[in-house]
């Protein structure tokens, strides 16, 4: 039987679970996910069209497994890490059935370095070699897990491919293991580590909105939800130029094919602000559009997070973007249909809770095997239909995640960027964080956030009240709030993608520009109590001021600050001492 991209197949008792099998004449890759007597059930990852009856299913006698060396970095993969530039090469425009599982380029030579020598002993996951795979990322090529032993041979440094062997090691048992540049590991199997550790940094970014009012931690978790619009990609796509992370993953799933292009086009003319050179320098793509085959969506979330895994064993800093996990869901849903499974709520397999939980819970903070800190942060992309955030994919998202990032289209359509609301989003990381910000930043930066987010919950009460009777009727402390909530809004939330200044914004920077809202509401609180009208105690050049405080104070020059405090000093105190006498 053959319905779209499942396939059943008779006579397979002797096959397995999550094997993965050649299907047909074109050997078209499949993995087996059901097995009922002798009758199989198989999910292919290519187009089935063309596929006969009776025709021949062969066994790989292994998972679906990733090939994981160098090349990675600066490519661009397919959901099964096949790379589309050789694909391209093959097929043109369009990807042919039956080109086989291709994968990193095995004819280019490595500067290797070797780590060890004849009789040292090696234990798991530790180095035996590096290799400058870009100039801003050095590979090492590790012990396979499960394996250690003491080094039989090992060649000198030079220049050397994927397949060639650089090293031998004998395990306890006499057994030989060759070391190649590469290992395979299967991508549904977590990567193990030495242990799991409590988060304890964050995740930087230089957005503000982020770092101080709902950040992330590293080896964390995330979640983007928003309606079409509402800047999901665009979001993702400044935490993957701006984050401190190491590495960026970056996994288109199931997007609009003119969309992919855009990123696979403006990728590698982005600028990585730390190094100056190409980000793709720190970057894996892998992109999985709509029109691609429906079961190789469902698999890419899996072939991302596996490469996170890999790199983060070498001691680096991973943050995976996934965008979106919705088109993953929206795959599980048709699989599931044509397995004529029972459907839950809105047509979504039972199992989809579980999925989700099962991916979230590969990020995390790590001691790699061999004794370093490293993490994975998994920051994804929802995208409900019709922005209701009660819908399934979303609902069951924010049962895993820490950080719940919520995009608003009023926001977006007013072109507020970045377009989070602040009342409909939290995380989870301040607790665990404010050690971080208090040894790092100022002790008092938590301090100030609750009172500016505590100002925010008050403007949005007194709108109603606004909206019904207008302002004026307002006392004037409740008409400060709203004009504070406006500074806060336009001069610390929105943020300008496009402005030098504005578009990545330093930790120290940031708080200083909450010390200074927080210290104007501060003096116009202490103005109105003495009975100063509300139009006074708004001085427009002076609010005007701070509200652009983000383009006209320079990030590496944070001494006007110090001028402008004085300023707002000068005309509270002037103000005070005219109204007392």
């Amino acid at each position: 039987m053959v319905n779209g991209p499942v396939v059943k197949g008779c006579h397979m008792s002797d096959f397995k679970m999550r094997e993965m099998v050649m299907v047909g004449e074109n050997k078209l890759i499949g993995e087996v996910i059901s097995l009922e007597g002798d009758v199989g059930t198989i999910q292919v990852y290519e187009e089935t069209e063309g596929l006969s009856l009776n025709e021949e299913i062969q066994s790989t006698h292994k998972p679906l497994s990733l090939k994981l060396g160098p090349g990675l970095l600066k490519n661009m993969f397919d959901g099964i890490e096949r790379p589309l530039k050789k694909l391209f090469e093959i097929s043109g425009d369009f990807i042919a059935e039956g080109i086989g599982l291709i994968s990193i380029d095995d004819t280019v030579e490595w500067d290797v370095n070797l780590m060890v020598s004849e009789g040292d002993y090696v234990d798991e996951g530790y180095p035996v070699a590096w290799i400058q795979e870009t100039e801003m990322i050095k590979h090492k090529v590790m012990m396979p897990p499960g394996k250690s032993g003491y080094v039989k041979s090992v060649v000198p440094d030079g220049l050397y491919k994927l397949e060639d062997v650089i090293c031998v090691v004998e395990d306890e048992f006499g057994e030989c293991l060759d070391i190649k540049l590469y290992q395979e590991w299967p991508v549904r199997d977590q990567r193990p580590v030495m242990e799991r550790k409590p988060l304890s940094l964050p995740l930087l970014t230089g957005q503000r909105v982020l770092d101080i009012f709902f950040p992330i931690a590293k080896g964390g978790t995330a979640a983007i939800p928003g309606g079409f619009g509402t800047g999901k990609t665009m979001t993702q796509h400044q935490l993957a130029k701006w984050s401190d992370a190491d590495i960026i993953v970056y996994i288109g799933c199931g997007e609009r094919g003119n969309e992919m292009t855009d990123v696979l086009h403006e990728f590698p003319k982005l600028i990585d602000p730390m190094s100056g050179k190409s980000i793709m320098e720190r970057t894996v793509l892998i992109a999985n559009t709509s029109n691609m085959p429906v079961a190789a969506r469902e698999a890419s979330i899996y072939t991302g997070i596996t490469i996170a895994e890999y790199y983060r064993d070498m001691g680096y800093h991973v943050a995976i973007m996934a965008d979106s996990t919705s088109r993953w869901a929206e795959a599980l849903r048709e699989l599931s249909g044509r397995l004529e499974e029972m459907p839950a709520e809105e047509g979504y397999p039972a199992y989809l809770p579980s999925r989700l939980a099962g991916f979230y819970e590969r990020a995390g903070l790590v001691e790699t095997l061999c004794g370093q800190e490293a993490s994975v942060t998994i920051i994804g992309a929802v995208s409900p239909a019709g922005g209701d955030f009660s819908e399934p994919v979303t609902e069951n998202t924010k049962r895993f995640v820490n950080a719940f990032l919520a995009l608003d289209k009023r926001l977006a359509y007013a072109r507020h960027y970045p377009a989070i609301n602040w009342l409909d989003s939290y995380s989870g990381y301040l607790k665990m964080l404010e050690g971080w910000y208090a040894d790092y930043v100022s002790d008092n930066i938590l301090e100030l956030r609750a009172e500016m987010l505590r100002v925010l919950h008050e403007e949005d009460k007194l709108k109603d009240i606004v909206q019904l009777v207008g302002e004026d009727v307002l006392p004037d402390d409740q008409r400060l709030i709203l004009e504070i909530a406006k500074v806060i809004k336009v001069g610390f939330l929105q943020q300008n993608a496009f402005h030098k200044e504005d578009t990545y914004v330093p930790l120290q920077k940031q708080h200083l520009m909450l010390e200074i809202i927080n210290y104007l509401y501060e003096k116009g609180q202490e103005a109105i109590k003495i009975g100063i009208p509300i139009s006074v105690v708004k001085d427009q050049d002076l609010y005007s001021r701070v509200t652009r405080i983000k383009y006209t104070i320079k990030n590496d020059d944070l001494q006007d600050f110090g001028f402008l405090m004085q300023d707002i000093d000068k005309y509270y105190n002037d103000l005070m001492a005219k109204y007392k006498n």
